[in-house]
């Protein structure tokens, strides 16, 4: 691996805004079947999915529209459905960087990917969220007797099915696929090369985080 990212060709060129529009006008039609899939709710298919579904990614913006991506990951039966328009999620305990949670204060829209390992299909949910500390929600959150400090309730605007085309692409879930963890440094290694962590800052970096993921999963560290 090279000690440095030299650039192997030219920046790529990128078009303006005229000729992205007229490219993007240049596409087919949209289907008849990609255009009704969207029922706008949460039907029985979709509430299963969701209901057994270990892992989310969600997506969120602040005020200006920055944007930010965060996955989230629980033991099935931890995202709640409430009825055809209603999703929860709980917010586990992190680095309080507190990305999304500050975003959704500013700007409540959100986007969501559930996803079933060993399924190619995947739901997609897109509505505006509110932040909730109802007991009632958070204790049926809790995992090894550790609520959240609170969920992400998700008002439904649009809900459908995706289709396994990025997965059977990727081959995301196909063993022979998946890398040697050698073939990157560690995470506390990563770090000490971008934010210049000492030798000593490093190794408790290391300890600390092997210690948050034995340990802490469901509670933040003491």
């Amino acid at each position: 691996m090279p000690d440095s990212l030299t650039p192997t060709s030219a920046r790529p060129a990128v078009l303006d805004a005229d000729a992205a529009r007229a490219l993007v006008a240049s596409y087919g039609k949209v289907s008849a079947l990609a255009a009704a899939k969207d029922i706008r709710r949460i039907d029985q298919h979709l509430r299963r999915y969701i209901e057994i579904s270990p892992f989310c990614c969600v997506a969120t913006a602040d005020a200006d529209g920055n944007q930010d991506v965060t996955p989230r990951g629980d033991p099935p039966g931890s995202f709640k459905v409430f009825g055809e328009h209603t999703v929860a999620i709980p917010d586990r305990p992190g680095n309080n960087r507190l990305d999304t949670l500050k975003n959704l204060v500013a700007n409540p829209h959100v986007g969501l990917i559930f996803l079933l390992p060993g399924m190619d299909e995947t739901v997609r949910v897109n509505g505006t969220a509110k932040l909730s500390t109802d007991p009632e929600l958070l204790e049926s959150m809790a995992v090894e007797g550790r609520k959240p400090k609170c969920a992400i309730v998700v008002e439904v605007r649009e809900a459908y099915l995706h289709c396994a085309k990025a997965f059977r692409r990727s081959k995301l879930w196909d063993p022979a696929t998946r890398i040697d963890r050698s073939a990157l440094p560690s995470l506390a290694c990563m770090l000490r090369d971008q934010i210049g962590l000492s030798g000593e800052a490093t190794q408790q970096a290391e300890e600390r985080i092997e210690k948050s993921y034995r340990e802490t999963l469901w509670a933040p560290l003491p």
